[in-house]
């Protein structure tokens, strides 16, 4: 490896984050080390962490698959989901990851198993492998209690979250601080801003590795507001509340500014029941921190990972 690489380090999880970011980066001579949320309590994830007493599995494998250098018919293994029997709803990477876990009682040592499997050049790190759940207290007092209810609510959606948490405290995996403080920038998004992006922030260490980086730290605004988490977000508050988990500043914040046609995002909403509409872009955000392009693919409203990683290659060389 060249000295002469960068390090590039990106906050995330869900599946935008390694759609975008990763995939976009990784086609550059770059080094990249993903920090994955681990709090999932939903769906195939959430049901082996609550069977096997695992970390959740499900992140860390959506960015291991965004930066495998393998065939066609292995990712697609990977990404297979069952569909019917005692197995329906599980994803085979998942069941993959939590037999490694169980066999070798060793996290990073599965993680790196399954790096070698896939062939990934790049370096997928968990924000943290502490049992712990993350809480939302909504602007009525009303605690939820997992990412799961927090993500796809059951309470009244339209209650906006005031704060959240992690409880019991869980501390962050310390190869994450490691690359953190290393790094020569720090990408933080895109994704579900509570119950993906604040769980990895709130775990103890990581806003003082992000704050004590001499590099600087980018923020990927999301496309679109989500029910029950960001209601009517505008650019300058999914910023806002960045920078409150963070307790600083962001250097740049990336945004879309482009507005597709309303059929466009009709029909989007339609294939993504939970999306709203469009964050809306605040008037006179200052150019010299606030970055507003274009960032459509084409047809979809989803960040195009080239556009997306050219501008981060940009900031940092």
């Amino acid at each position: 490896m060249s000295k002469r690489m960068k390090n590039i380090v990106c906050l995330g999880g869900g599946n935008a984050m390694p759609k975008t970011t990763l995939a976009g980066l990784k086609k550059y001579p770059v080094k990249i080390s993903a920090i994955c949320a681990m709090l999932d309590s939903g769906g195939s994830s959430g049901r082996l962490r609550k069977e096997y007493k695992i970390v959740s599995p499900g992140d860390i494998r959506r960015a291991i698959i965004a930066l495998a250098n393998t065939s066609p018919a292995m990712e697609e293994l990977f990404n297979y989901r069952f569909q019917t029997g005692q197995l329906k709803g599980h994803n085979f990477a998942n069941l993959f990851i939590t037999a490694l876990e169980l066999v070798t009682q060793d996290y990073e040592k599965t993680i790196k198993t399954i790096g070698k499997i896939l062939n990934v050049e790049h370096q997928v790190l968990p924000s943290t492998l502490e049992k712990s759940n993350l809480y939302a207290v909504l602007e009525n007092g009303r605690i939820i209690s997992g990412e799961t209810n927090i993500d796809t609510p059951k309470h009244n959606g339209e209650l906006r979250i005031k704060k959240v948490f992690l409880r019991p405290r869980a501390k962050a995996y310390p190869k994450s601080l490691e690359v953190l403080r290393k790094a020569n920038l720090i990408v933080i998004g895109p994704g579900d801003l509570y119950s993906t992006i604040a769980q990895i922030l709130l775990t103890q260490g990581t806003p003082e590795a992000i704050r004590k980086n001499k590099g600087k730290t980018v923020y990927v605004c999301n496309l679109m507001t989500k029910h029950g988490e960001t209601n009517n977000f505008t650019v300058l508050d999914f910023v806002n509340e960045i920078e409150k988990y963070l307790k600083k500043k962001v250097d740049y914040v990336i945004y879309n500014n482009f507005i597709p046609e309303k059929k466009m995002i009709k029909n989007y909403r339609r294939q993504h029941p939970k999306l709203l509409g469009l964050v809306k872009v605040n008037e006179d955000l200052p150019r010299v921190k606030f970055i507003g392009e274009n960032l459509l693919l084409k047809g979809s409203i989803e960040h195009n990972p080239q556009k997306l990683a050219k501008i981060i290659i940009n900031l940092i060389n």
